[in-house]
């Protein structure tokens, strides 16, 4: 019997991402000792609730597009003067993101996440006591802005850098579509919600909606994996280093002169403004009041955005995927170029109903959305090794930049010539030519590219 239970000893359980495989023979087992199963990596908890941050925060960023046309009707400001607020909003967010690197990096990540959704709640809340166009730009603009930005792509950046070297590329994907898709997701409750009962309540559930993922961050978010005994997903102690400690902003600095002194910065940075200006900046605030100008109701506009947000889920996580495979600055050419061709298509699908052209429209925008977000992150994790997370920030604030200049000039292309048409046809060329930039984008030599970025 003892030869008996050594031929058929028990294998250990190994434990990948919560799914078992049988390892090699270790150790005999009774068979009265259970297998030991590991826990799930911390890093895959750090993720969710990173995920559910970028959520909750994004939601603010839904409300504009939705409640303009209510604020014109209650103050009498002007598309103009709505957009304004939205631009502030929008550029602070990403001129926010560097600063919020270089501070997660001095303080850590919980701290600064749970202050930014303090901020972004007391933001959306405050605006419901306006009465004047400069305490919507300070309320929408500044305090969400700030708030929001904090919670920026520059945090996936330093999660995925911190938490991960396995899986690099689609947990990027995965984070980036929470942060974009959940201010999609949130239009037809908000349009629903403003149209029953006002504009008002509509604003303040969404302040409470970000106010209560606060709790969720205190209590699973940690900094970095030492603090809970573990090395990175895929990685090893060596990929755990000690985070910089100088001064945030002195950080953030030094990080964009050294950077702004090499080409691919500005071919990063140049795309990512023209990819910001034609999704947040013209898309998100701007389709539902130019589908209301041809006759679809403000609900109908706003679910097509929602499905914007569902298709960018897949989108963005396909194009993690993707980006652990194919070259990132062939995926940049793809969407750009792709998401030219179908804004200058846009202004002919527009009418009252939903029609099977405008459908399709929606669906691959959707998929495209952000697309761009986990080959930038590729690139710059590659060409900026030691300040990836900040090199990020100062790439995505350009993104914002970008965002928030659209926004403002769309407006006024609303309110000067009457429709939005001649918006559409600038972002559609703007985004080929982001395309083109990124083919010049010279990659580092096999030797000087990131180690941790994995092959999987």
């Amino acid at each position: 019997m003892a030869e008996f239970l050594h031929m058929m000893a028990f294998r250990p359980l190994v434990s990948v991402c919560g799914v078992t495989e049988p390892g090699p023979v270790t150790e005999l087992r009774s068979p009265e000792r259970a297998p030991r199963v590991r826990r799930i990596h911390p890093a895959w908890w750090v993720a969710a609730v990173t995920f559910l941050a970028l959520v909750g925060a994004a939601g603010f960023r839904a409300v504009p597009g939705v409640l303009m046309d209510p604020l014109q009707q209650e103050y009498g400001w002007s598309v103009a003067t709505i957009s304004g607020a939205v631009a502030v909003n929008m550029a602070l967010y990403g001129l926010t993101a560097p600063f919020a690197a270089a501070l997660m990096e001095r303080f850590g990540i919980r701290k600064v996440v749970s202050a930014a959704l303090l901020v972004v709640a007391a933001g959306s809340g405050l605006t419901v006591f306006m009465t004047a166009s400069w305490q919507l730009v300070l309320c929408w603009g500044v305090l969400v802005g700030l708030g929001t930005g904090s919670m920026a792509l520059a945090l996936v950046a330093t999660v995925t850098g911190r938490w991960f070297v396995a899986r690099r590329g689609l947990v990027s994907g995965v984070l980036t579509a929470g942060g974009a898709a959940g201010a999609l997701v949130f239009l037809p409750l908000v349009a629903i919600v403003s149209e029953r009962f006002g504009w008002r309540p509509a604003a303040l559930g969404v302040a409470a909606a970000a106010l209560a993922v606060a709790p969720l961050v205190m209590w699973l978010l940690r900094d970095r994996p030492h603090d809970l005994g573990v090395v990175p997903y895929g990685g090893t102690a060596a990929d755990d280093p000690e985070p910089v400690r100088t001064g945030a902003a002195r950080l953030a600095v030094k990080v964009l002169f050294d950077a702004a002194r090499t080409a691919p910065f500005w071919y990063l940075a140049a795309g990512m403004m023209i990819c910001g200006a034609t999704t947040m900046g013209l898309i998100q605030p701007h389709f539902i009041p130019a589908a209301h100008d041809h006759g679809m109701p403000h609900t109908v506009a706003a679910g097509l955005l929602a499905l914007v947000g569902i298709f960018d889920v897949a989108g963005t996580i396909a194009s993690g995927w993707l980006t652990d495979r194919i070259d990132p600055r062939y995926l940049l050419l793809a969407y750009y170029v792709l998401r030219g061709l179908s804004l200058l298509a846009l202004p002919a699908l527009f009418g009252p109903d939903i029609q099977a052209n405008m459908l399709a429209f929606i669906i691959f925008y959707g998929l495209d959305w952000v697309a761009t977000i986990p080959p930038t992150m590729a690139l710059c994790r590659e060409l900026f090794p030691a300040t990836a997370p900040v090199v990020f920030g100062w790439v995505f604030a350009s993104h914002q930049v970008g965002a928030a200049l659209m926004a403002l000039g769309a407006g006024i292309v609303r309110d000067e010539l009457g429709a939005y048409d001649s918006a559409w046809y600038i972002g559609g060329a703007l985004a080929v030519v982001a395309g083109l930039l990124s083919l010049m984008i010279r990659r580092a030599p096999k030797a000087a590219a990131n180690p941790a970025a994995p092959a999987i």
